[in-house]
């Protein structure tokens, strides 16, 4: 990556990392961060300046003394693929470190369960995205993916989907691909973009929910993400909510999956429709699913009382589910994401009636319900986060 100046190649990708966080910093809180010295760090910054990573950007504001220079990166110089899979579609884009798109979110169509040749696909999908995007390969820093499961991301495996038991995704796409690879559950990364970039930023502990096919969550404690005995916590979507509910792909009853993410809501939208309730939704057999759960949420944001009625009831079961956590955690702050992220404002009523109505106040009477800025955008910023803290410089 820096070419014949390897030698300090780690410092100069952990002031890289620092400025893609921070965005503009000087030398002296470089120094601090890093915990290097000041006359090492400057030097550092020099050589980054002139192999074109980093650059001046004025000065800071006047403490009393000399103003420093302040610097930020080159915002053209590296790049980052995000992809953010699905059960149904996979998200693939390009950013540069100020996680703007240098190229345009595409979605490709990929279905992930009963899929043998899933993991071949998907990495065709992302050499065919990359050679059309018009970037040079060696501009770019890696591959950063998102992906629904159980995912072990010491040894790269999906204990859910991909049907790989034995070889490392990463290291299969990374083969093929001539880059560097990282994978991690999707609701990990959208609590990591929280954490880097959005509503959790100065936040000690919250949960970050991933709100979509199925209901994901991120636990941030101690302003790091907590990821369990073996990876797996945060498991939210097979809690269980209803002893008699509709039979759940895990074998079991009334998880929160099948009662409320937004497969469920499609479907209970079909079968209300069908019993004659009265809507300004439409379906018929050809109608894709992932259309139909966005016209849902069209609709509800223009007022239809179906549509909204959805939602609330949805977003009940959902708070049952929280307060479960509630109880257990005490978090801060509870920050609603994804894909439903767009129609949150309409959920966060019945969320709280049923925190009322399940979790002792005391409990959770300073617990703030948020709605992500990052939204739909989160999995893909999470994942470009993922690759600058998984990506070895040496």
């Amino acid at each position: 990556m820096f070419g014949t100046t390897k030698k300090n190649a780690k410092l100069y990708f952990e002031i890289i990392q620092n400025l893609y966080y921070k965005n503009k910093l000087s030398s002296v809180e470089l120094s601090s961060i890093t915990n290097r010295s000041i006359p090492l760090i400057t030097k550092s910054i020099n050589t980054l300046i002139e192999l074109g990573y980093i650059e001046e950007s004025g000065y800071a504001p006047s403490s009393g003394g000399r103003r420093p220079l302040i610097y930020k990166l080159n915002r053209e110089k590296l790049f980052i693929v995000t992809v953010a899979v699905d059960q149904l579609n996979t998200r693939i884009g390009i950013v540069n470190l100020d996680n703007e798109y240098k190229a345009s979110v595409q979605v490709f169509p990929l279905q992930l369960e009963n899929n043998p040749n899933s993991l071949e696909s998907l990495t065709h999908i992302i050499s065919d995205y990359i050679g059309n995007s018009g970037i040079e390969k060696n501009k770019i820093i890696g591959i950063g993916i998102g992906m629904p499961g159980f995912i072990d991301t010491t040894l790269g495996l999906n204990y859910t989907y991909f049907n790989n038991s034995k070889q490392s995704i990463p290291k299969y796409i990374s083969k093929k691909i001539g880059l560097p690879a990282f994978i991690d559950n999707d609701s990990s990364l959208v609590a990591l973009s929280e954490l880097k970039f959005g509503k959790a930023l100065d936040i000690k502990d919250a949960l970050v929910i991933n709100y979509g096919w199925g209901i994901g969550l991120g636990l941030i404690i101690n302003r790091q993400l907590y990821r369990g005995n073996n990876g797996f916590a945060g498991e939210l979507s097979h809690i269980s909510v209803s002893e008699e509910g509709k039979l759940c792909s895990c074998g079991k009853q009334g998880c929160l999956e099948k009662e409320a993410s937004l497969l469920a809501i499609s479907e209970n939208a079909m079968e209300g429709l069908n019993a004659g309730k009265k809507s300004r939704l439409k379906y018929d057999d050809k109608t894709e699913r992932i259309a139909f759960s966005d016209r849902i949420m069209e609709e509800a944001l223009k007022g239809d009382k179906f549509a909204i009625e959805l939602l609330s009831e949805a977003a009940f079961k959902l708070g049952k589910g929280i307060s479960i956590l509630i109880h257990i955690l005490n978090p801060k702050t509870i920050i609603l994401g994804g894909k439903i992220a767009k129609v949150g404002h309409l959920m966060t009523p019945a969320i709280q009636q049923a925190l009322n109505q399940n979790c002792i106040s005391r409990l959770f009477n300073e617990t703030d319900i948020l709605i992500s800025d990052l939204g739909f955008d989160a999995e893909l910023i999470g994942a470009a986060v993922l690759v600058m803290e998984s990506y070895n410089a040496s």
